[in-house]
């Protein structure tokens, strides 16, 4: 195993599974990924400082345990030494069957690195009256070296099930993830009980007791423990022979050993109803700017022709969001990993477009934007040649339709986000049209890069019509669905001389708002149906249409 000593030489601030970490990348490729506990101590932290060849074979102790943990000391920085548990990743190995309850749980897998901590840290910061104290964790330490796949003992199958869970956050099956925690003082209860204990029946009542005291807290938090045992809780031995104690006499302990952790189905679905409710909510005033209000130093106000955003990148792919809006609190519930890899419905046959629920519990409508590609028209035919000059709208068009259309009264569908992804895209046929790329050359991110690369991908986040933000916001329900107008022929719910005259409508709409479609078709305009399936009127009875396709308007 290399162990040299690799020179940090850049920080950069990441989110990974809602965890902020400053990640430390180092001259031979390897990271340090430190969480807030972590960075105080980020020099001790750093791999030259104890996981040198030499020193790390002389100051390490093996724990006892089926994984490969170690109790190790850091050099001396600034006059003080820094004790740490660090454990090697088992993502994608076999649950050992002699795990304590595994039979209950014979589909447990090793959480993933970033999972671990995500849990840990989520478990940490619960207030409660009672909050359960664990080692902390301070940084994931990835050296750069790859392994053989025969050497790192991991399933190929188990790790690309895990990269589907989190596609968009980085897990190598080739190369080793060490997790950092903090040394916790005190011995584990099977050592404490041994030692006060000499009954065997006593000994095993006292670690029942506190191990199920244990369970039942951790449940009352909203977690559990797959392969819970007495091992994993920690004690203080007092100089009096007792062992330390909570205010309420009870023995206090710290747990270890997180590598099973996982939310209860409850919890699970308290987390996603909080998130839904706090999103719905910072949704309605999405384009508000209160006085005090505060950007994260990843993240940056900017705007683009004429529509406010909140920009940052999306570290996971290294690609880049723009979240619409000015609220910066909007941003993580769009960063890739959170809807690109859900279950998703194709809602077209001709182009890239899906509705998905995202892990939030929020429905979306994403859309591969069409930017670059020439339009398969007919060059011959008057409109097909108008179509060909204009070409498809860059997302940034889009997005600025989409919301003058609703200011000058037309309805339309609420454009959420635009995505940049971070992997280049491969040269295909279809990218003949430079045009937008000339015309928004000028158009630079905060960072003074071109917004519109040929290279990558763009994808449109849009909001799922279901109601109004401003009534979701107040009340939590599915008020409609939208239906577009071929659809609406289809299944019988408006009649053809009906159709025609909502068709000849849509244009006169989009030109009174000042656009034209140069492609309107049924699929571009869409009716709303209630939750009994019957077509919303408005108050005169006529049926309202909103606009859910900006890729070929122009203004008039």
């Amino acid at each position: 195993m290399n162990r040299t000593a690799p020179t940090s030489h850049e920080i950069t601030e990441v989110t990974l599974l809602g965890v902020r970490y400053s990640r430390v990348e180092t001259a031979d490729g390897s990271d340090l990924y430190l969480t807030r506990y972590g960075l105080p101590f980020a020099e001790h932290l750093k791999p030259e400082n104890w996981f040198e060849k030499d020193w790390f074979e002389q100051n390490r102790e093996k724990l006892e345990g089926t994984s490969t943990v170690y109790r190790v000391k850091t050099r001396e920085i600034g006059g003080v030494c820094k004790d740490l548990v660090v454990k090697w990743c088992r993502v994608g190995e076999t649950v050992p069957f002699d795990t304590f309850t595994f039979s209950k749980f014979v589909e447990a897998e090793f959480n993933s690195p970033y999972e671990e901590f995500s849990l840990v840290m989520e478990m940490r910061d619960r207030s409660g009256a009672h909050p359960i104290r664990t080692h902390r964790p301070l940084a994931i330490y990835v050296p750069a070296q790859k392994l053989k796949l025969w050497q790192t003992g991991r399933s190929l199958t188990k790790i690309e099930r895990k990269k589907a869970k989190f596609r968009d956050v980085e897990l190598d099956i080739y190369r080793q993830y060490i997790l950092i925690y903090e040394w916790v003082k005190g011995i584990s209860c099977v050592d404490a009980f041994m030692q006060m204990r000499p009954d065997l029946e006593s000994r095993r009542q006292s670690m029942l007791e506190l191990t199920t005291r244990g369970t039942e807290e951790l449940a009352r938090a909203g977690f559990r423990v797959l392969d819970m045992k007495p091992e994993h809780f920690i004690v203080r031995p007092q100089e009096d022979g007792t062992l330390l104690k909570e205010h309420n006499g009870e023995i206090a302990y710290a747990l270890v050993d997180f590598e099973l952790l996982e939310r209860t189905p409850e919890r699970e679905k308290e987390v996603a109803a909080v998130r839904r409710a706090a999103y719905l909510k910072h949704q309605k005033d999405r384009f508000v700017s209160p006085p005090d209000i505060v950007y994260p130093e990843h993240l940056r106000p900017t705007r683009v022709l004429g529509v406010d955003y909140v920009y940052g990148h999306s570290e996971s792919t290294q690609g880049w969001l723009w979240v619409v809006g000015r609220d910066p609190e909007l941003f993580d519930y769009f960063l890739p990993e959170r809807w690109r890899r859900t279950p998703r419905t194709k809602l077209s046959a001709t182009n890239e477009t899906y509705h998905t629920q995202t892990k939030d519990n929020i429905h979306l409508v994403w859309k591969v934007s069409r930017v670059g590609e020439q339009p398969d028209v007919d060059a011959a035919d008057p409109a097909g040649k108008r179509i060909l000059e204009h070409g498809y709208n860059s997302p940034f068009e889009e997005v600025a339709f989409a919301l003058e259309l609703a200011a000058r009264g037309v309805p339309a569908i609420y454009p959420r986000a635009i995505y940049m992804t971070g992997q280049e895209a491969a040269p295909t046929a279809y990218h003949y049209d430079s045009s937008r790329y000339e015309s928004h050359e000028e158009l630079k991110t905060p960072e003074g890069d071109p917004i519109l690369l040929p290279e990558h991908n763009y994808i449109i986040v849009w909001g799922y019509w279901n109601g109004l933000d401003e009534l979701l916001a107040t009340r939590d329900q599915f008020y409609c669905r939208g239906v577009n107008l071929a659809q609406a022929r289809q299944d019988g719910l408006i009649r053809p001389g009906e159709f025609d005259l909502l068709m000849h409508r849509a244009g006169k709409e989009l030109a009174a708002g000042g656009f034209e479609d140069l492609n309107l078709i049924p699929s571009h305009a869409m009716l709303s149906v209630d939750m009994q399936g019957k077509l919303i009127r408005n108050d005169d009875g006529s049926l309202p249409l909103r606009f859910c396709n900006m890729s070929l308007l122009r203004r008039r």
